[in-house]
């Protein structure tokens, strides 16, 4: 992908695999601290590194219920236990138990209409963030992936792609790279034991970045002299190796030592905002990860994934106690997303941040006899907010029973082709993967839902 400018680009990117990117990196002083998020700073190609533009993923692990949140169905017995409320829309109602978000009504473009055929957890989580159903040998990269290529500044201080607490254990092959390789890959804040674990309060944890400081008893003078070893030593293995990923793995270096000189680093510094706002944003993990996506954001970094996983990692998989379970998620999910949005706008910066709240599929309209709701791919619900979208609509129509779409069906290749063109990215760009075919982000075929396109 690039940004649109009229013309179509391609542009090609050799993979390389995950045994060469551990080999060259795990053999070296500072690999066997840093080789678990370093990768993330390589060299970045992106031929526009302006950062005009950025991205917010709202991640809902499991597959939120569409009625019991953006799509109520009153009236009817599929409708459940929850009663809609009004937003600032007229017209536009969601859940009782969002009420801060209806707040926000105005800035919300509401895609009722999802239609996606999968509704198995692996495949419709690798459809979702990646275009592309898993199939045969492509290894194709997540949203954050392709988006933050083109959107990153190759200088910048702190990584291009964020991922915060990360559920990826159903299917690890959505939340990464692909064949783009390594360099693309996310830093990860919080690993799979913090997003599944049962302590979900213990976010200062979960959410601190280790290895940032330097080790006890190593003085800052010490460091340089280890660096300019470093650099002896590799000084001649890179002009016998001139390939790709030795020089992704010295500018993965460069860019790491860069990060941890910087002031940028502060952005993980949580306890730097008042604790009025902490408070708003909710002292839990998925309220705090919102906050660090704001401080992210505000620091040019151009992709930030936040995932809300609930407890063990379930999230929203309710085939059981589905109400008592949604009405739980909501109240984390309520303050933490609007206070995001106040506080954005508050900054000036809503207009540029596109928020994107999303899971794998929705919930079925029938109520199972545990009163849960199953995997439902027929017609979900999506939210679309903030920069390059024209807010306060509904987009789609379903059923009355919710069984069906009535009106306007969204496919994954049109929500992606949305999403690009409210970045500014060009879809028409390729990559090369790696089976040697270029492949674009978004499918020709892919419709964009122009109508919420400010």
């Amino acid at each position: 992908m690039s940004r649109r400018n009229g013309r179509t680009k391609q542009r090609l990117t050799g993979p390389w695999s995950r045994r060469e990117w551990l080999r060259a990196v795990g053999g070296t002083t500072l690999g066997a601290s840093m080789s678990g998020w370093m990768h993330s700073l390589a060299d970045d190609t992106a031929e526009h590194p302006d950062r005009k533009r950025a991205c917010i993923l709202l991640w809902m692990t499991g597959g939120p219920s569409q009625l019991d949140t953006f799509d109520p169905k009153p009236g009817h017995e599929n409708g459940g236990e929850f009663k809609p409320i009004d937003t600032s829309v007229p017209g536009m109602q969601i859940s009782e138990h969002l009420p801060q978000l209806a707040a926000h009504g105005g800035e919300m473009a509401l895609l009722r209409s999802m239609s996606t055929g999968e509704s198995d957890h692996t495949r419709a989580t690798h459809f979702v963030r990646t275009g592309h159903v898993p199939q045969g040998p492509i290894r194709y990269p997540t949203m954050g992936s392709l988006v933050s290529k083109e959107l990153a500044d190759p200088s910048a201080e702190l990584p291009n792609f964020v991922s915060i607490s990360p559920y990826r254990f159903l299917s690890p092959a959505a939340y990464g790279p692909g064949f783009l390789g390594p360099q693309y890959a996310p830093m990860v804040v919080g690993d799979e034991r913090a997003a599944a674990g049962a302590a979900m309060d213990d976010y200062e944890a979960s959410l601190r970045v280790e290895n940032l400081e330097l080790p006890d008893g190593v003085e800052l003078k010490q460091a340089e002299a280890r660096l300019g070893l470093l650099q002896e030593l590799e000084a001649r293995f890179r002009s016998e190796r001139p390939d790709v990923p030795v020089r992704s793995h010295r500018t993965a270096y460069e860019s790491a030592v860069r990060m941890m000189r910087s002031e940028a680093v502060s952005a993980f510094r949580l306890e730097e905002e008042p604790d009025e706002l902490r408070d708003a944003y909710g002292r839990n993990r998925f309220g705090q990860g919102c906050l660090l996506a704001r401080r992210l954001v505000e620091r040019g970094v151009p992709f930030v994934e936040v995932s809300l996983n609930g407890q063990g990692g379930a999230g929203w998989d309710t085939h059981q106690d589905n109400f008592e379970r949604v009405r739980q998620l909501s109240e984390t999910l309520d303050p933490g997303w609007a206070t995001l949005m106040q506080d954005l706008k508050s900054r000036g910066m809503l207009d540029s941040t596109l928020i994107i709240w999303a899971g794998e599929f929705g919930r079925t309209p029938k109520i199972n006899n545990m009163t849960g709701r199953d995997h439902f791919a027929e017609g979900w619900s999506t939210v679309l907010a903030g920069g390059g979208i024209r807010g306060g609509q509904v987009v789609g129509k379903t059923s009355d029973d919710g069984m069906k779409v009535l009106e306007r069906p969204v496919k994954v290749a049109d929500f992606l082709a949305t999403i690009c063109q409210a970045l500014g990215i060009d879809t028409d760009v390729q990559n090369m993967s790696n089976v040697g075919r270029p492949i674009r982000i978004v499918e020709p075929e892919a419709e964009p839902i122009t109508e919420v396109l400010a």
